[in-house]
C-alpha cells in the first residue's frame, strides 16, 4: 500500500508516519528527513538545499523526485511507502503517479491532516525551541506555510477526483489521529 500523508509543515505527518512504520512495516519517505540528511552530508546538493530552506522556499521538483525515486525499491520490498511531505504540487503528484505506474504501483490512499494555521505556528515555535531545526525557524515558518497553502491547494481536488482523499482532524490527540488514519487505511485496503 502506498499512502500520502498530506498536511502543512508541523501538522503531525512525521509522528503518524513513524507509527505506521512500527505497526505496518511500511517505509517512510519523508522529504524533510531526506533533505536534512543532504544538508548534514555537506554535499553541494546539501548546501543548495540549505540555502533554499533558509529562505523559506521549496526545493525544486527535480531534486525531490530524484530523492524519492532512489528510495522506492526499499519501500516496495517492505510492502509500501508513506509519502510524507511529497507531493506538494500537482506537477509532483503527476510525476509520482507516472513513476509508480512504471513500477506497476499506484497511490492507494491520501490522508489530509486538517489543522489550524495559528496552532501550527505554536507547534513550530515549540519544536524550534526544543530541537533547534533550522527549517523550523518561526520567522521563516510563516513563509513556508504560505507557500505550502498556495502550491498544494490544487492537490485536494486532484486526489478527490481520484476517490483517494480522506480528511482527518489533525487537532485531536495523537491517538485520535492514529485511529482516524487506521480507519482510512483499512477502508482503502478493502
Amino acid at each position: 500500500m502506498n499512502l500520502i500523508l498530506f498536511g502543512p509543515p508541523a501538522a503531525g505527518k512525521g509522528t503518524q508516519a513513524k507509527r505506521l512504520v512500527e505497526t505496518r512495516g511500511m517505509v517512510q519517505l519523508s522529504t524533510g528527513d531526506m533533505l536534512r540528511a543532504a544538508i548534514a552530508s555537506g554535499s553541494e546538493l546539501g548546501l543548495k538545499v540549505k540555502d533554499v530552506l533558509a529562505r523559506g522556499d521549496l526545493v525544486t521538483d527535480e531534486i525531490v523526485i530524484a530523492l524519492i525515486e532512489d528510495r522506492l525499491p526499499e519501500a516496495e520490498a517492505a510492502g509500501g511507502a508513506i509519502f510524507d511531505g511529497f507531493p506538494r504540487t500537482v506537477a509532483q503528484a503527476e510525476a509520482l503517479d507516472a513513476m509508480l505506474a512504471k513500477r506497476g504501483a499506484q497511490i492507494d490512499a491520501v490522508v489530509r491532516l486538517k489543522v489550524d494555521d495559528a496552532a501550527l505556528t505554536e507547534r513550530i515555535a515549540k519544536r524550534f525551541a526544543e530541537q533547534g531545526r533550522p527549517d523550523d525557524n518561526p520567522a521563516t515558518f510563516v513563509d513556508r506555510l504560505a507557500v505550502y497553502n498556495r502550491q498544494t491547494a490544487p492537490l485536494l481536488p486532484y486526489y478527490e477526483a481520484q476517490g483517494k482523499l480522506t480528511e482527518i482532524d489533525g487537532m485531536g490527540s495523537i491517538e485520535e489521529v492514529t485511529a482516524g488514519l487506521d480507519a482510512a487505511l483499512n477502508g482503502a485496503a478493502a
